[in-house]
């Protein structure tokens, strides 16, 4: 269900982060089906989801639902530190007619995993959306657990799939080996697509597929495909671009700043994100420029 490329969208606001703006969003979204993307994830970290209202976060979800128009997925991020909270957000993406939800793991409060299943679970019995589970320490605090993804896909025949974003190979591995050949592994860092579709992954959630959906569609492609050396070429040719989003700033604000560069929407963030430093932008347009993108 899950394979290919999905963009974890960005939210564009209008005059300095204080409304959404719907036009930009819409115009991003027709962007990416036009490149072949296989589906959209609005309001994810990617898409500032800390610092939308409930409204906000469900308005977009309705926007990204209507406007994709059934051309691919919308993969509603609805996860919560609150399980109240994630329970009522699926829900509501489920009404608002997502074809999935992506639930990071509870931040902050670091649940044990046993905390970790039941949450999943009781997430999981209330919607009858497939769902994406998703795993990233460094924003966290707390990996999903191998023997907990398990337990929750064998308890769980709506939890279909995992985005790793853990930075670990290794991980891939021992999740594939945990897990039946139908569970999906997506990595969520563009820079390790590759070798983790080379341990059964089978696409990406991506940041710079906002920027360029058509190369990250052609990479994944190819990787599928087994032609590992066109898969190469393109990660070797947009690597720079991948390595300077994790370094120049927390994300969602490098590709944002990308996003503007390019003419694709304003570069507003809401605090307590800010605009990245004058030297950044400089590096990140140098980059942009290497590449033809402005």
């Amino acid at each position: 269900m899950f394979a290919g490329v999905h963009t974890a969208l960005v939210t564009p606001f209008n005059g300095h982060g204080h409304s959404i703006d719907t036009d930009a969003y819409c115009a991003l979204i027709d962007f990416q089906f036009e490149n072949g993307i296989s589906g959209v994830v609005p309001v994810g970290t990617t898409g500032e989801s800390p610092t939308l209202s409930h409204e906000e976060h469900i308005r977009v979800i309705e926007l990204a639902v209507q406007h994709t128009n059934k051309r691919g997925l919308v993969i509603a991020g609805t996860g919560s530190n609150s399980t109240d909270e994630a329970i009522t957000l699926t829900q509501s993406a489920e009404k608002a007619g997502a074809d999935a939800a992506l639930l990071v793991a509870p931040y902050y409060n670091k649940p044990s995993a046993e905390g970790l299943f039941q949450h999943f679970k009781l997430i999981a019995d209330a919607t009858e959306l497939p769902l994406m589970l998703y795993s990233i320490p460094g924003r966290c605090g707390i990996e999903i657990g191998i023997e907990t993804v398990a337990r929750l896909a064998e308890a769980c025949p709506n939890i279909r799939a995992i985005k790793e974003a853990g930075g670990s190979a290794e991980r891939v591995s021992q999740l594939r080996a945990a897990l039946s050949d139908d569970f999906e592994i997506l990595s969520g860092d563009d820079s390790l697509t590759i070798p983790f579709m080379s341990l059964g992954a089978c696409g990406v959630v991506s940041v710079a597929s906002n920027l360029i959906p058509a190369p990250l569609v052609e990479m994944v492609k190819a990787m599928s495909e087994q032609r590992l050396a066109d898969a190469l070429a393109l990660h070797r040719r947009y690597y720079p671009l991948f390595s300077g989003f994790l370094k120049l700033d927390t994300n969602p604000v490098p590709i944002k700043t990308a996003m503007h560069l390019a003419g694709r929407c304003a570069p507003d963030l809401r605090l307590p994100m800010v605009p990245m430093a004058e030297g950044g932008v400089a590096e990140l347009r140098d980059i942009m420029q290497s590449l033809g993108l402005v």
